[in-house]
């Protein structure tokens, strides 16, 4: 039986340390696992010690390369994807490796970009992404790009009640 808490763990595709914070397990569905993290917790970003000032929503999917982050006012991202490979579970951590290329949707006009492409470029050569890894990275961005605008779920609604436990 898996327990409430869980440890999120981001790492580079190098190894190096990202992000890493315990979460507290909300549900699963067919969307994924949704994992909330509450203002006040202590939180590891890029080997910093950290403590999160605005709750937060994780959805990591099933089988997907990217993982979303739900804000609450006044973070100006409502929506905050991160391209990363399908996460691997050992227990009660869930483990990450974060791609660099990043999808968000602006809380004040609901733009949604496209971020880090240049970051991507660079540690692709660095680090050696493969070709796969770097096609389904693209891949996973251009569908989130239309995925975050166009009222897909779990971008559309389906969040709120999983955000409305943390805030």
């Amino acid at each position: 039986m898996p327990s409430d808490m869980v440890r999120v763990v981001y790492r580079k595709y190098d190894g190096s340390a990202h992000r890493d914070y315990p979460a507290r397990r909300l549900a699963e569905d067919d969307l994924g696992t949704w994992l909330g993290v509450s203002a006040g917790t202590r939180s590891v970003y890029h080997g910093r010690p950290s403590v999160e000032q605005i709750p937060f929503v994780v959805l990591v999917p099933h089988d997907a390369w990217w993982t979303g982050m739900f804000n609450p006012p006044p973070r100006t991202s409502e929506v905050y994807c991160d391209i990363a490979t399908p996460a691997e579970w050992e227990g009660d951590t869930v483990r990450i490796i974060d791609l660099d290329l990043d999808v968000v949707r602006r809380r004040a006009t609901g733009a949604v970009e496209l971020r880090d492409e240049d970051e991507f470029a660079e540690h692709r050569e660095r680090f050696g992404y493969p070709d796969d890894v770097a096609e389904n990275a693209h891949a996973a961005a251009s569908w989130l790009l239309d995925a975050l605008g166009d009222g897909t779920e779990p971008f559309a609604s389906a969040y709120r009640k999983w955000l409305a436990l943390v805030v």
